[in-house]
């Protein structure tokens, strides 16, 4: 369960480096199309065409941060009661709840697009937080027998 839980936690590591990566890529893709003379309106946004190939990042950045990362924390803190790690619940709980917070952040940020800039903040807390709890899972070492003390 330990390596279960290292796993884990690693994931959403890497899930949230994934999510950057994503949502930069469609970023970058959207200066690109607008500086060739494009126009990103309303229309754009809420039609079902595929405006410039880069827009699947936003894609990825949706269903990742909306469905992927938090089944994955959702499971790390179930694993978490199994694992026997020092803090490992705590710590797997703090994951969850950054989790539950950036999902919020994202979501508010459509109207309040401020909460765009915690959301960033929070998604490097989240990292940090999921990599500590991943290292937490070390072996456990090894007592050395009574007898070999001399």
């Amino acid at each position: 369960m330990r390596i279960v839980y290292k796993v884990l936690a690693y994931a959403v590591a890497v899930e949230v480096a994934v999510q950057a990566a994503a949502i930069v890529l469609a970023i970058a893709g959207l200066g690109k199309w607008v500086s060739d003379g494009n126009v990103f309106d309303k229309a754009v946004m809420e039609s079902d065409d595929l405006p410039f190939p880069e827009i699947v990042g936003i894609i990825v950045h949706g269903i990742n941060g909306g469905m992927v990362i938090p089944v994955i924390a959702l499971l790390l803190l179930i694993v978490s009661f199994f694992a026997r790690i020092p803090g490992g619940v705590k710590f797997a709980a703090f994951v969850l709840v950054l989790v539950a917070v950036q999902a919020m952040l994202g979501y508010t940020g459509h109207d309040l697009p401020w909460a765009g800039a915690l959301h960033g903040l929070n998604a490097m807390a989240l990292f940090a937080v999921a990599l500590h709890a991943a290292r937490r899972a070390r072996p456990v070492a090894a007592e050395a027998p009574a007898s070999a003390a001399v």
